[in-house]
């Protein structure tokens, strides 16, 4: 059965999908069938009568296995707004049970890694009691923190950690992503992430063009997850 990874971050708009795109290419490159999963996603477009979100999209092109788009993504909502919020406008309640089905349904296929990408940051709301984290708890999934290197991320990654080893789930690795190529003292800030943070470090992905965006993978090591 395959192994899931979920992949969160310190806030919104830190790299999640390009990180997790760049987890799924190095995956494969190590020989492991991958699979992209995004549980709940807003923002999405009308694409053939159906609305898509341009990151499960990207994590659907990524897949080792061509699978139907609802099952990389169940609940796609329109406007760009909280995914709770998105949820109570369409009148479609989030169920944990049923992205917990459409993870079980991965696993049955022949992918040996499912990476699956948050929304927003660890404590992403899904109606008045139900936060995502809970079903990452719930399914006691290993978590990988993507770290978007700006003002504040320090604060923000070790907030995160302690969020989610709180919940007892294991931290199974983390990114630093160079979100801000503008960043005072950018290297001083990641060597302080580094000491820091007691878990293995993946990779440190700098500012990439788009053009250099194809070889992200480059600059990620799984071996620690490859054990």
């Amino acid at each position: 059965m395959a192994k899931a990874f979920f992949v969160t971050g310190t806030d919104t708009e830190v790299g999640k999908t390009f990180i997790t795109r760049a987890l799924m290419r190095a995956a494969k490159e190590a020989g492991r069938k991958v699979l992209g999963y995004k549980p709940v996603a807003s923002g999405c477009e009308l694409v053939g009568g159906e609305l898509k979100n341009s990151d499960a999209l990207a994590l659907q092109a990524e897949s080792s296995i061509d699978l139907p788009y609802a099952m990389i993504n169940p609940y796609a909502f329109a406007p760009a707004i909280a995914p709770h919020i998105a949820a109570r406008e369409a009148n479609e309640p989030i169920s944990l049970a049923h992205i917990g089905e459409g993870l079980a349904r991965l696993k049955e296929t022949a992918a040996d890694w499912i990476f699956v990408e948050g929304a927003g940051g660890w404590r992403l709301p899904l109606d008045e009691r139900h936060l995502l984290s809970d079903w990452v708890k719930k399914e006691h999934l290993p978590v990988i923190l993507v770290v978007g290197a700006r003002l504040g991320c320090i604060n923000h990654a070790l907030l995160t950690l302690e969020a989610i080893r709180h919940d007892g789930l294991v931290v199974a690795g983390w990114v630093l992503n160079r979100v801000d190529p503008h960043m005072s003292h950018y290297h001083e800030n990641a060597e302080t992430l580094k000491q820091l943070i007691s878990a293995p470090f993946l990779g440190e992905m700098p500012r990439l063009t788009e053009d250099e965006a194809d070889s992200a993978q480059g600059f990620i090591d799984l071996a620690l997850l490859l054990k």
